[in-house]
């Protein structure tokens, strides 16, 4: 059976790699840290995955939480006056046709590599940097790039004509919290939007500790929302989000009076530049390798995409590396894998984009007008789980205004 090294132990790699070991396939997979050292470590990500991500997860049995992680049935959302702080003038719910959920990444990725050491793959535990790609790719017939990290710009490149920005466009903070006696018995995700200041987003999230919130905060930098970076204590840095959900969000502020850390290391800082990577990474030997989810597309988490995208690339990847059989994984085979992700990753992309920017008045009419319309609000809220139907009315203002016409008529 042919030996596929999968480099980063994330999503997109330990799905693929579970799935080809599951296959009968040899796998090696390539780390930095051990699954102990993955669930002491600090939270990840928000990590929200909805229906059809979930329905990967389900396919190769690897929903082990699903019984105990809390069930997200519908997306809030809520933007403010511009010139007024703590004033909504946009507020809607919207329902998910199949609940979404989100569980600690810690304690899934060091329980999906322990099953994929006892399925009989190999976890190989070192930091890899781009001048040991070679020796990888010489002993396996295809190896794939499920991480980022130390890849540099000489080793991949962007393709500009997908990659619209050059610096990060958000500052993020992460933080988890509990409720006294209850964890949380949050069944939404709150969705708040803050005009020239930012993004902020809480949600339920099943933990080692059992169910908490996540808290993210999305700063437009250098505003009154980007407070946190020179802080170094996970307790002030609650504090400060006391402070600024008092005066910008209050509704917030008000949940947040008897809430305390997780235990552990409940909070993460950090920006990222959205990205899209040409997927084939040519070595100096002639040897080519594969870029996978973030490690060829990373979008920024506004949308809530990155898990979902990464699932998404796991199947892809895994299909096309069945279908090819004892053919060669070659560079056309590459691009065309890729490409075949992209197909549902690009909405993503395109949307979480959009988002980071300032909105076109035709979209805050659409957003405006789902506070009317249930219908609407419902199936924005279902584009987190498949966000190509978001397109073209979402974002076309000739498309807004027929769609639009067509729901009140």
């Amino acid at each position: 059976m042919r030996k596929i090294t999968i480099v980063g132990a994330g999503q997109s790699g330990l799905l693929l790699g579970l799935g080809l070991l599951k296959q009968g396939y040899t796998v090696k997979m390539v780390t930095d840290r051990t699954p102990e050292e993955v669930v002491q470590g600090t939270v990840m990500s928000t990590q929200c995955l909805f229906h059809t991500a979930l329905e990967a997860e389900r396919k190769l049995e690897l929903n082990h939480w699903e019984k105990d992680c809390p069930q997200i049935r519908k997306i809030q959302f809520c933007a403010t006056a511009p010139e007024s702080r703590g004033e909504k003038i946009i507020e809607w719910t919207g329902y998910l046709d199949h609940y979404a959920q989100s569980v600690d990444q810690r304690i899934k990725f060091s329980a999906w590599m322990k099953e994929f050491e006892t399925l009989g793959g190999t976890l190989e535990i070192r930091k890899i940097r781009s001048n040991e790609l070679e020796e990888l790719s010489q002993n396996a017939d295809l190896v794939v790039l499920a991480t980022g990290k130390g890849l540099n710009d000489q080793i991949r490149s962007k393709n500009l004509q997908r990659s619209p920005f050059n610096a990060p466009q958000r500052v993020l903070s992460l933080l988890y919290i509990q409720h006294p006696g209850q964890g949380t018995k949050m069944e939404q995700v709150f969705f708040n939007v803050i005009p020239g200041v930012g993004e902020y987003f809480v949600m339920p999230v099943l933990t080692e500790h059992g169910p908490a919130e996540a808290m993210l905060f999305e700063a437009i930098p250098e505003s009154p929302m980007d407070c946190f970076s020179a802080i170094d204590s996970e307790e002030d840095r609650l504090l400060e989000a006391r402070e600024f959900l008092k005066e910008y969000l209050p509704w917030e502020h008000q949940r947040l009076i008897s809430a305390s850390l997780l235990k552990g290391k409940s909070s993460l800082q950090g920006q990222i530049t959205p990205a899209v990577y040409h997927p084939v990474i040519q070595l100096d030997s002639g040897q080519q390798l594969l870029a996978m989810a973030d490690a060829a597309c990373l979008n920024d988490p506004i949308t809530g995409q990155g898990s979902n995208n990464a699932t998404k690339a796991a199947e892809v990847y895994l299909d096309s590396i069945l279908k090819r059989s004892d053919q060669p994984f070659d560079q056309q085979w590459m691009e065309a894998t890729f490409e075949a992700s992209w197909q549902q990753v690009q909405w993503a992309t395109q949307w979480s984009n959009m988002m980071l920017m300032p909105p076109p008045e035709f979209v805050l009419g659409l957003l405006g007008a789902a506070g009317q319309i249930p219908e609407l609000a419902n199936r924005i809220a279902n584009a987190f789980d498949d966000p190509a139907d978001l397109f073209p009315w979402f974002a076309d203002e000739k498309a807004a205004a027929e769609y639009l016409q067509n729901l009140t008529t």
